[in-house]
C-alpha cells in the first residue's frame, strides 16, 4: 500500500490581540503567526480494511475521533464517501516531536498533515485554498498550518493573508513539562476580565474608527521591512494578562528568557511556552544555556528552531 511521510510545523504567535465577541460564540482576533522547523513527522498509509487506525509514541495525545488528525479523515470519508470507499482505510502514524498542550498547535499540524497526506494517499486533488476549508471545520489554527509560513489571521483565525517569509530568523523555547494552559479556560478568563474593552459588533463608531483600535499595523510593518529588531519590540499577546499572573512560573521564566537578550520576549498563544527571538542559531542558543543555567528546573525543556515558510511539507 502506498504511504506518505510529511513533516507538521508546530507555529508561534508573534502578534495576538483579542478584540471583541463574535455572533458564533469566539473571539474576534487579529494574529500574526508564524511557522517554525520544530516539527511532527505523521505518515499516512493505506490499510486494505475499511477503517481508521492512530498510532502515537506520546503518552499524552489520544488515538481515537478526539484526535484532530482522526477527525481529519472522519472529515475527508464524510465528504468523499466513494472515493474513500474505493480506497480503503488509512493509518496515521504520529511521531511527536511538539511539545503537547504548550500553545504550538502541535494538533492543528496533526489534522493539517492528515488533510495533506489523504489528499495525496487518495488522489482527491484538494487545492490548498480548498484543503485550508475543510481544516476550519476542524480548528481555527487548522487552515494556517495546512498554509504556513508567516501570515496574518482574522475573524477566529481561519482567514488568513500570507506575509513577507521570514525563514532567517530563530528562535529559542522553553517550557515546564509538568503544566499546560487550557485555551479554553484563557480565553473565558480574558473574557470575564476584560470584556468592558472588547470592540462591540454593533458598534456606531465608522470603519475607521475601529480599525484605528486594532495595533497590528507595526508588527505588519516590520516583517515587510524583515527588521527583526522591530519585529521583537511588537511581539504582543493578549492572553498574558490572564496566564502569567495565574502561573507564577510562567511570569519568571519569561523575564528569565527576556533578560539575557535576543530580539524580543513573549508567550506564544494560551500558553505556557515562552519563546525569545534571535537572529542566528548560535545566539539561540547561548539563550538557552544562559536561562537553564539559571533556572536548573527538572521539568523545563528547551527548543531552538528557525522561522518556517512553510507548514506541512511532504518528506522524500
Amino acid at each position: 500500500m502506498r504511504l506518505y511521510t510529511l513533516l507538521a510545523a508546530a507555529k508561534i504567535n508573534l502578534y495576538l490581540e483579542i478584540l471583541g465577541d463574535r455572533c458564533d460564540g469566539f473571539h474576534e482576533l487579529v494574529m500574526v503567526m508564524q511557522s517554525i522547523s520544530l516539527a511532527d513527522r505523521v505518515t499516512v498509509r493505506g490499510l486494505n480494511m475499511p477503517m481508521i487506525q492512530l498510532r502515537c509514541d506520546h503518552p499524552q495525545v489520544p488515538t481515537d475521533a478526539t484526535n484532530l488528525a482522526y477527525r481529519a479523515a472522519m472529515l475527508l470519508q464524510e465528504k468523499f464517501p466513494d472515493v474513500a470507499n474505493k480506497s480503503g482505510g488509512v493509518e496515521i502514524t504520529i511521531d511527536k516531536r511538539i511539545p503537547v498542550g504548550a500553545g504550538l498547535a502541535g494538533g492543528s499540524s496533526n489534522g493539517a498533515a492528515a488533510l495533506v497526506g489523504l489528499n495525496l494517499l487518495w488522489d482527491l486533488g484538494l487545492t490548498q485554498m480548498e484543503l485550508q476549508e475543510l481544516g476550519a471545520e476542524l480548528g481555527s489554527d487548522v487552515p494556517f498550518c495546512v498554509m504556513g509560513g508567516t501570515a496574518i489571521a482574522t475573524g477566529r483565525g481561519e482567514e488568513l493573508d500570507p506575509l513577507t517569509g521570514l525563514d532567517s530568523l530563530w528562535v529559542v523555547l522553553a517550557k515546564f513539562e509538568t503544566l499546560s494552559v487550557a485555551t479554553p479556560w484563557a480565553y473565558k478568563t480574558y473574557r470575564q476580565q476584560f470584556h468592558p474593552t472588547y470592540i462591540s459588533a454593533s458598534d456606531q463608531s465608522t470603519l475607521a474608527e475601529r480599525q484605528a483600535r486594532i495595533h497590528s499595523g507595526p508588527m505588519v510593518s516590520a516583517i515587510s521591512a524583515k527588521d527583526g529588531a522591530a519585529i521583537g519590540r511588537h511581539l504582543y499577546n493578549d492572553l498574558e494578562k490572564v496566564v502569567l499572573p495565574t502561573h507564577p512560573e510562567v511570569s519568571q521564566l519569561r523575564d528569565a528568557m527576556a533578560a539575557y537578550g535576543g530580539l524580543g520576549t513573549l508567550m506564544t498563544g494560551s500558553g505556557p511556552t515562552i519563546f525569545t527571538l534571535a537572529e542566528t542559531q548560535t545566539e539561540a542558543e547561548v539563550i538557552q544555556t544562559q536561562v537553564r543555567s539559571q533556572l536548573a528546573h527538572p521539568s523545563l525543556k528547551f527548543w531552538v528552531a528557525q522561522f518556517s515558510p512553510t507548514g506541512i511539507r511532504l518528506v522524500d
